[in-house]
């Protein structure tokens, strides 16, 4: 009997192949690193061959483990924004991909928006003139890249985010994304089913490039039998927030969970009202059942994980993330020091799409250990703008539900509880993006009836950290923070 559901997470830094049982215990995962290109500044790229490539590799270790017979349905999630151009005849990559980070489109989004434009996207997409989104990415291959402009002139272009890419070459051919994807990138209306001719011409992209919009959940593609031996059937795809969302079990409007990965992303969860939003948060799909749109709003911050991989990789002021715990906890305090980690522009609430990184504070007595903590302090310091945010959006914070890789760090989850003054609920599994897109694989392949009926199943325990900072002591902190903030 086939009793495993296997997800390919294909994320920023990495991509791997996750095998999970129905009761949501993770029984195998094979994971390779993806490399980061850098060819300018504000620039970042992924080779699309490499990401197929590591995750063919991963879903085939892991495959072959269990064996493919036992496996039920496969599940996706993935990195979002990222746009992925390919040959529809030989499904070769026609370009590197464009990351979600990349802010090359910067100047177009300020074009679009001294040309009124805003007020338009907004209003159809829930989301705003950002280089963050995936349309401008596509504008900018059509305009800049010979071998896209070539196939788009012989009717060969395809268009999509990861989870189409991935799709595409597992099944042979077939252009689908799914809604939650697909409404992040500027082109798909929040009350659309398909992508909108408006918007499409708006940004310049052409709609006859891009996939077909479908479910998050359901039969909605077959893996080719060349590569596991036997056609699987892939149903469910989801963007990486959306999935965590779903993951966390927040299911109910209201229901609010923060990812702390390469980005930090909060999501609330709206029901099906269009979620609309005063204070520059984001309107997205959370998920679509038989065609039936749950929205969520969304708060974006682009520098997370990063800046703990940057001072790693680049400072070399520690030799693993997991080491700012203890650098934390070895001081009784950052000594002033206050970070903005702007490495690829502020996100929401913000948009800033030109600031930059600050250290601000340094003195003598300034050290890794003061570096370490006051990276893991801006994490707190972000999401306490969201959470302000989220509130004067008539959309205010009861528990916060954490998760992601680096919400694992003990102290920052207790820092994030305390600098806001809330309960902070975190799983024990924090790969909740990997179960979100487990959930709805199951639910797709009718393993279970309901996401409800899976997160009941699937979702396992979790620990709570309650605020115990002193509010004069929050003030503090938050006064330094919003000083560095002005200056990045």
């Amino acid at each position: 009997m086939s009793e495993y559901i296997l997800v390919l997470d294909e994320g920023t830094t990495s991509t791997r192949a996750m095998v999970f049982g129905l009761d949501g215990a993770l029984h195998g995962v094979a994971q390779q690193e993806l490399t980061q290109h850098y060819p300018q500044p504000g620039w970042v790229e992924h080779d699309a061959g490499e990401i197929w490539e590591k995750t063919l590799a991963c879903l085939r270790e892991v495959t072959d483990k269990f064996g493919a017979e036992a496996i039920a349905a496969i599940g996706i999630t993935n990195q979002r924004e990222t746009v992925v151009a390919w040959d529809k005849q030989n499904l070769e990559p026609l370009s590197r991909a464009i990351v979600w980070q990349d802010r090359r489109t910067a100047a177009f989004c300020e074009d679009l928006r001294a040309a009124g434009k805003e007020e338009l996207v907004q209003g159809k997409t829930g989301l705003l003139l950002d280089p963050y989104f995936s349309g401008t990415k596509m504008r900018w291959l059509l305009d800049n890249d010979e071998r896209v402009a070539q196939a788009k002139a012989a009717g060969r272009l395809a268009f999509g985010t990861v989870d189409s890419w991935l799709v595409a070459k597992l099944s042979g051919g077939t252009h689908i994304s799914d809604a939650s994807n697909a409404s992040r990138t500027q082109l798909l209306a929040l009350d659309g089913a398909q992508f909108d001719p408006e918007l499409c011409e708006t940004l310049g992209v052409p709609k006859e490039a891009l996939p077909h919009v479908v479910d998050t959940q359901g039969q909605l593609a077959q893996s080719d039998a060349k590569w596991l031996g036997r056609s699987i059937p892939i149903t469910g795809m989801v963007g990486d927030q959306q999935a965590a969302t779903l993951g966390q079990g927040c299911l109910t409007p209201g229901d609010t969970k923060a990812t702390y990965g390469t980005g930090a992303f909060v999501l609330a969860n709206k029901g099906q009202e269009l979620p609309r939003s005063s204070n520059r948060m984001l309107g997205t799909v959370l998920c679509q059942i038989d065609g039936v749109r749950t929205y969520a709003i969304e708060g974006s911050v682009f520098v997370a994980g990063s800046l703990v991989q940057w001072m790693r990789d680049q400072l070399g002021l520690i030799s693993s993330a997991a080491e700012t715990e203890a650098l934390a906890r070895s001081i009784e305090n950052s000594g002033e020091v206050v970070i903005v980690p702007a490495l690829s522009g502020l996100g929401a609430p913000h948009w800033r799409a030109d600031a930059r990184g600050v250290i601000s504070g340094l003195s003598f007595s300034s050290g890794k250990a003061q570096l370490a903590r006051a990276a893991l302090e801006a994490m707190a310091h972000q999401t306490y703008d969201l959470a302000q945010a989220f509130a004067a959006d008539g959309a205010p914070w009861g528990i916060l539900r954490i998760d992601g890789g680096m919400s694992a760090n003990n102290w920052m989850a207790q820092d994030i509880a305390n600098m806001l003054g809330l309960t902070v609920d975190r799983p024990d599994f924090v790969e909740t993006t990997a179960l979100g897109a487990a959930m709805s694989a199951a639910v797709g392949a009718g393993l279970y009836d309901t996401l409800e009926d899976a997160a009941q199943n699937m979702r396992g325990a979790v620990k709570r950290f309650e605020p115990d900072m002193d509010d004069s002591l929050r003030q503090e902190r938050l006064a330094r923070w919003r000083k560095a903030l002005a200056a990045a």
